[in-house]
């Protein structure tokens, strides 16, 4: 019994000590530097949905991107320039960004995200999950 008790006490304490991860960590939401330079990171509307999942691309630190917000462009998730089409009357603009370091971003597909043009999770939301989406 005296055995029983030492043993649970040990293993108690090793489990305590290997400090168990049961998810892993959220990863940090990039900011755009560029956000305060553009006004067209102010705009209040967002665009149509374009996919229900982000897209995982390479950037490069110090280079300027357009990320297209009307999500009407060809080469999502960057702007093609569909957005200046008199007949499609887009409002929205492109935003402009870049970022600090040079690796992988999810950038957001479904244009609903608060921190343009990094994904956020708005995609996960029902209404945007049960939305039809423009192919």
């Amino acid at each position: 019994m005296l055995a029983r008790r030492i043993n649970l006490k040990i293993t108690t304490n090793y489990l305590k000590a290997v400090n168990y991860v049961t998810k892993p960590p959220k990863p940090e939401i990039p900011k755009n530097p560029l956000a305060d330079v553009y006004s067209a990171s102010n705009q209040q509307t967002n665009g149509v949905i374009y996919d229900k999942k982000p897209f995982k691309i390479m950037l490069e630190a110090g280079k300027t991107y357009s990320w297209c917000l009307c999500g009407r462009s060809k080469s999502q998730p960057m702007c093609d320039g569909t957005h200046r089409d008199v007949f499609l009357k887009v409002t929205q603009r492109p935003i402009r960004f870049q970022v600090e370091k040079t690796k992988e971003y999810w950038l957001c597909n479904c244009k609903q995200t608060k921190n343009r043009p990094f994904c956020d999770g708005a995609h996960k939301q029902k209404e945007i999950q049960e939305a039809f989406v423009r192919v």
